[in-house]
């Protein structure tokens, strides 16, 4: 497959410069599909001169989805958001752009597919985030049996939106919030596994048709998270209790505002588990079947929590 053309759409994000990197490294030619192709020039370097191709493409409009996939082998979809704003929404981003993407695939020949989804993915679910999600992968296998779908649980590195952001509120807030006490459950993954992963989902065709969860080697609470972020960024924030029905009222109230910490939707995400294994589907694989050895919490995010500390990087480490 090292001369097939890959086209990543949502290669500019989070998880699709990662992905872009691992495939260049294996000597793909890579198509990054994004929306504002001028802030997407720092992709190029990371392969070869000529290897890595930007192209304009607005998972709304067909005909930039047709030119993205014009030529391509391969294709994976990560496009998504965290909250809505705008003409962002999570019916079109989640719901009804992923379907368009693998029907489009499909007509173009293109059987090699892999879509973005998320652990919790429910149509019944309360929060919109979930139930789109899963109404993606309906969508997707429906127009694409074999496409291969990825669910990751949060997913952490130097740029992701969790522990740099409650990084940030620890430099600034006196106390950081347990939503419904800080007990629901995650398994943070890296970024590198999950971007490795989709690679190698990518050139392992035995995959085809089904769906991969992705989970760090540790289960951690809401709390114990907190408790990292106050320790990795030499703080000494406290603690607050925040029942669910104050969390919802706060996200209701506030979460439509840019800067607001919490939106009421993911209220309604916190109020289950994110961790793989919670279906009895005895088809869905894990990181452990791709051969991946997932990396810690602890291994990654000091690196770059840093930051948040003090006096930055000129913080005096304790080494008792």
């Amino acid at each position: 497959m090292a001369a097939d053309l890959i086209t990543v759409f949502g290669a500019s994000g989070f998880i699709g410069r990662y992905l872009v990197k691992a495939l260049a490294a294996r000597g793909y030619r890579i198509r990054a599909a994004v929306r504002r192709p001028n802030l997407a020039n720092f992709l190029l370097p990371i392969g070869d001169v000529g290897q890595i191709q930007l192209i304009q493409a607005n998972v709304r409009a067909t005909d930039s989805i047709k030119r993205a996939l014009d030529g391509a082998q391969s294709a994976v979809n990560l496009v998504g958001i965290l909250r809505e704003g705008g003409k962002q929404r999570f019916s079109t981003l989640h719901g009804e752009a992923p379907g368009e993407i693998a029907r489009l695939a499909a007509e173009a020949g293109i059987s090699n597919f892999v879509q973005m989804s998320a652990i919790g993915a429910d149509t019944s679910s309360k929060a919109k985030y979930a139930q789109t999600k899963a109404e993606g992968e309906a969508a997707v296998r429906k127009a694409l049996p074999d496409a291969k779908i990825v669910r990751p649980s949060i997913v952490f590195g130097p740029e992701d939106e969790f522990f740099n952001r409650f990084g940030g509120m620890a430099r600034i807030a006196p106390m950081l919030p347990l939503i419904g006490g800080g007990r629901t459950r995650f398994q943070p993954v890296y970024v590198v596994d999950v971007a490795e992963a989709i690679a190698r989902l990518l050139e392992r065709r035995e995959f085809d048709g089904r769906t991969v969860e992705l989970g760090g080697p540790r289960v951690y609470t809401f709390r114990e998270l907190m408790e990292f972020v106050i320790s990795s960024s030499h703080r000494s924030n406290g603690l607050i209790s925040i029942p669910f029905p104050v969390a919802s009222l706060m996200g209701a109230l506030t979460g439509w505002l840019p800067f607001a910490p919490l939106t009421l939707d993911q209220v309604r995400l916190l109020r289950h588990d994110n961790v793989v294994g919670m279906t009895d589907d005895p088809e869905i694989a894990l990181l452990s079947d791709l051969g991946i050895e997932a990396r810690t919490v602890e291994a990654v995010v000091p690196q770059y929590l840093w930051r948040f500390r003090p006096h930055g990087e000129f913080e005096i480490e304790d080494y008792g």
